[in-house]
Formats: C-alpha cells, sequence, structure tokens
C-alpha cells in the first residue's frame, strides 16, 4: 500500500534540508541564469564597451572576495560536519558569517571609487548589468548571513543542512560570476 504523505516532496525529498529551500535554490539558480544569458547577449552586441569597461575592474578584489566567500563555505560544510557529529559547529558557522560580512565590505570597498568616479548603472550597459547582478548577489549574500544567523540559534542538522544548501548556492553563482565579468574577455 502507497502512504499519500503529506511532507512527501518527490525527488527533493531525498536532499538535504528542507525542500522549500530547494524549490528557492532552483528560483534564484533560474534568476542568475536568466541574468547570465542577457549578460552573453549584451556582451555580444557590444565587445568593445564591455572589454573597456571590464579593464576598469579589478580583478584582485574580485578574487580576494572569491577566495573569502570559497573559505566561507568551506566552513559552512565544516560547521554542518561537526554538527553531524554531535558538536554544535557553532564556531565554523560564526566564521562563515564573518567572512560573508567581509566578502560585503571586500565588495563596497570596490564599489566606492567607481560611485566616487560617476561610473554607476547609467553609465552604459555593461556597467549596468555588473551593478545588477553583483548587487543580486550581494542582497543574496545579507539573506544567507541572515538565515545562517537563524540557523547558528535554531542549530539542528536539519536546519544546518538547510542554510548550508543557500550558502553553497552563492558561493557558485560567485564562481561563475567572477571570471563572466572580471577575467573573461
Amino acid at each position: 500500500m502507497i502512504e499519500d504523505r503529506a511532507d512527501d516532496w518527490g525527488p527533493l525529498s531525498d536532499l538535504p534540508g528542507n525542500p522549500m529551500m530547494w524549490l528557492l535554490i532552483l528560483s534564484e539558480l533560474g534568476i542568475f541564469g536568466a541574468f547570465f544569458v542577457g549578460y552573453g547577449i549584451a556582451y555580444a552586441l557590444n565587445p568593445v564597451v564591455f572589454a573597456q569597461s571590464q579593464a576598469m575592474l579589478d580583478p584582485w578584489l574580485g578574487g580576494i572576495n572569491t577566495i573569502i566567500l570559497v573559505t566561507s563555505g568551506l566552513l559552512a560544510a565544516l560547521a554542518l560536519a561537526a554538527r553531524r557529529g554531535g558538536h554544535s559547529g557553532r564556531a565554523a558557522l560564526l566564521a562563515t558569517i564573518i567572512l560573508g560580512a567581509v566578502f560585503l565590505a571586500v565588495k563596497a570597498v570596490e564599489y566606492a571609487p567607481k560611485v566616487a568616479a560617476g561610473i554607476g548603472p547609467e553609465t552604459n550597459t555593461f556597467f549596468a548589468l555588473y551593478y545588477l547582478l553583483t548587487g543580486f548577489h550581494a542582497l543574496h549574500v545579507v539573506f544567507g548571513i541572515v538565515i545562517l544567523g537563524i540557523v547558528a540559534w535554531k542549530n539542528s542538522v536539519a536546519n544546518l543542512e538547510t542554510g548550508t544548501a543557500f550558502w553553497h548556492m552563492l558561493d557558485m553563482i560567485w564562481v561563475i560570476m567572477y571570471p563572466l565579468l572580471y577575467l573573461l574577455r
């Protein structure tokens, strides 16, 4: 006899954490994917402006932020492993949150001279997409920090699985975004 369970999410049931988070992650991946396709089309239509504008970015700051975010993802995974092992994992989770805040601070340091020089979303298509993509990602980092803060307070394996799944999505998005915006010409 097949049981009709209200908590049966089909293939999502086997994923770690809450299936609702996975629905959110899938929808966010779709949104970022659409942004990346739009960026590619805009780049193909105006490669000279994109190349000139990309040259104004600091790939070192973007690279530092990549290291920061990937390290924070490692710490989130260590927090989950610690929690599964019977420890709280809160120290690694707190370090993840701190690195998320450092990521945002580095992004602010990167934005500041551009904004001071009058380079904003209205400058050209590249900078409109640059601020849209990096700003939207930064808002997700803020949201991720809030989620991880709640998870640190309501510390359970399921909550950690849910929170770290979202955080790893942020890592993955940035690992795609960094070369796209800063390196590929």
